[in-house]
């Protein structure tokens, strides 16, 4: 049976008289501990799955189910156990004004899980930061440590399931690779399954095992990582973000996290 089943999934965004549908009959399943890729240009409905699945987007249609339940609204406080997701922007995801102990803690808190001291500090050393960071504040970091405690907070519930929007694209290029290879260890090291949305095929091509691609808040198609590597894509929009990509899906692989 599949962790995460998405089955004929429509977002629609109403305002002012007016709508839009942001996705339009998606379906998908991602097996426990398969790392899944969502992939598109701007637009393309990638980010929203991941916002309906957290219920941050208006579903209008079909089905989303984690181990076979369908998953309710609210998501309550049990969803949000096995279920985390990390941001594209660490500059943005992190409060300014908490310390980063506050920010790694306070999950525990709402949950009521004691024994938070030795919590944070573990799950710094998990994503390679000191302990020392613990009451630092998020502009005393770089981007990349930023990002880190981003993660770092979505671990703290220890949950099954990470779900990725585009986690790297707003970092810098010679931090990319250490956070994406930081993420493939960690879910090895914890048995995690994501659901990652990216709009480069080469992270995909790194990270996950089977690709979706999407346009206009359409499935295009669904390519396995072979498929990918051997460029046996059968439509003209998958086929034109290969040729986007090919020069680093085909380049030497990043460097591990030291």
């Amino acid at each position: 049976m599949s962790l995460i089943e998405i089955d004929n999934l429509s977002v629609t965004f109403r305002a002012k008289g007016r709508e839009v549908q942001a996705v339009q009959g998606v379906s998908l399943t991602v097996g426990e501990k398969e790392s899944f890729g969502l992939v598109g240009e701007s637009g393309s409905g990638k980010s929203t799955i991941l916002r309906a699945i957290c219920g941050l987007a208006p579903v209008s249609g079909g089905t989303i189910r984690i181990g076979g339940k369908v998953i309710p609204s609210p998501r309550g406080r049990d969803f949000s156990r096995r279920v985390q997701m990390v941001f594209q922007d660490p500059y943005a995801s992190l409060h300014p004004r908490h310390t980063i102990d506050r920010t790694l803690s306070e999950p525990l808190a709402i949950h009521g899980i004691g024994n938070s001291d030795a919590r944070v500090m573990q799950v710094l050393e998990d994503v390679g930061l000191p302990t020392s960071f613990r009451f630092r504040y998020p502009h005393q970091l770089s981007g990349g440590q930023r990002q880190r405690v981003a993660i770092a907070r979505a671990l703290m519930l220890n949950p099954q399931i990470l779900l990725l929007d585009e986690p790297t694209s707003a970092l810098d290029a010679s931090v990319q690779a250490e956070v994406l290879n930081l993420l493939n260890r960690l879910r090895a090291e914890h048995g995690l399954t994501f659901l990652m949305v990216s709009h480069d095929l080469a992270v995909i091509d790194h990270m996950c095992d089977r690709v979706l691609v999407m346009q206009h808040g359409r499935a295009v198609e669904e390519l396995s990582r072979e498929a990918l590597a051997a460029a046996q894509m059968k439509t003209a929009y998958a086929r034109s973000l290969f040729d986007a990509s090919a020069d680093r899906l085909l380049g030497p692989t990043p460097e591990p996290v030291k």
